[in-house]
């Protein structure tokens, strides 16, 4: 066998190859939508256990779950696989007026199941319709989880294989096929929905690539400066508690609000601003203890007691009540207002 021959034996190689069609594909789900399907099961599988059994006096939820979840998984694959014939193909195409979300059409093959699972209490009482019947289920989500009953990653890998079967429009997960798994695995690593863990100290969320962005604006865990412009740099879960009580621009009440003073300042400045407008607080001051006196002797009385007074000692008092105290004490002393 020459060269010739056996170059011509890799063309034909390569021919078969691309005739056959590129064998691996890539997996990948929007992370998102297959949580939301998850959670979707979860809530079915205990929707079809209580009604299954509701005013039965010798079984309960838990009693027929392992065995109606076996019939949940087999009986949504097969509505899946069926899925795009039954609905697209047979009632006009790809452009067909029907829900294109997985969450929704798996959801509504759940309803189905769940209602075919109803026993004869159920479907004859107002069963259906009761807060009872819907506390029962939410406890019953509550104990399959705390007894590990259908852990989070099992579910979602049930509904990994339930979205790529509905999703005809490749909306929610990669379509694309490689010839090698070399090719596939270069693919996966620049796929937008590979997922991808936050980089946020504390943040254990992860995501599909594309969800990096939505992610990203409600973190917890992302450190973000101050809302209200102080140095302080923290968590954004922290934030709300932050801005209400220890950060120095929190707004205040000004320490005088009860005598007239309807200024907000941040709590930073309140020094600066009882120093400010120390006059303006005395004439309020003086307003109460002289309620019919006239502005002019108010103003008038407040130069009294600035010259008969350190203004820095009028000014280092903080607080209403002894500010007032002490502007009473100069106020007597004066005598009369003129």
């Amino acid at each position: 066998m020459d060269f010739t021959d056996i170059n011509l034996m890799e063309d034909e190689k390569k021919f078969e190859k691309v005739k056959e069609g590129p064998s691996f594909h890539c997996d990948l789900c929007d992370s998102e939508v297959v949580r939301e399907i998850a959670d979707v099961l979860v809530m079915g599988l205990s929707t079809a256990c209580v009604d299954n059994t509701t005013a039965d006096l010798f079984k309960g939820p838990a009693f027929v779950a392992v065995d109606m979840r076996k019939e949940m998984i087999e009986y949504l694959t097969q509505r899946s696989e069926t899925y795009v014939a039954e609905v697209v193909v047979q009632e006009g195409g790809a452009d067909a007026e029907t829900s294109d979300h997985p969450t929704e059409i798996i959801s509504d093959f759940i309803d189905d199941f769940a209602s075919s699972k109803r026993n004869m209490f159920s479907r004859v009482s107002g069963w259906l319709l009761s807060e009872t019947r819907e506390d029962k289920i939410d406890d019953f989500v509550q104990e399959m989880d705390l007894s590990t009953f259908w852990l989070m990653e099992r579910r979602e890998a049930i509904a990994k294989t339930l979205l790529r079967n509905v999703d005809f429009k490749d909306k929610f997960h990669c379509k694309m096929k490689f010839h090698t798994t070399e090719e596939l695995t270069e693919h996966r690593n620049q796929c937008s929905f590979r997922y991808i863990r936050c980089i946020n100290e504390g943040c254990n969320v992860s995501y599909s690539e594309l969800h990096k962005e939505k992610h990203d604006l409600t973190c917890p865990f992302k450190i973000l400066p101050c809302e209200q412009n102080c140095s302080t740099s923290l968590m954004r879960r922290e934030m709300d508690r932050h801005c209400i009580t220890v950060c120095p621009m929190k707004l205040v009440s000004c320490p005088f609000y009860q005598v007239g003073c309807e200024s907000t300042i941040p709590q930073s400045m309140v020094v600066q601003h009882c120093s400010e407008f120390l006059r303006s607080h005395l004439v309020q001051i003086l307003h109460v203890i002289h309620k019919v006196a006239s502005a002019e002797q108010l103003t008038s009385r407040v130069e009294q007691i600035e010259k008969s007074s350190s203004v820095s000692e009028l000014a280092a008092v903080r607080d209403m009540r002894s500010l007032t105290l002490l502007v009473k004490e100069l106020d007597t002393k004066l005598g009369s207002l003129e």
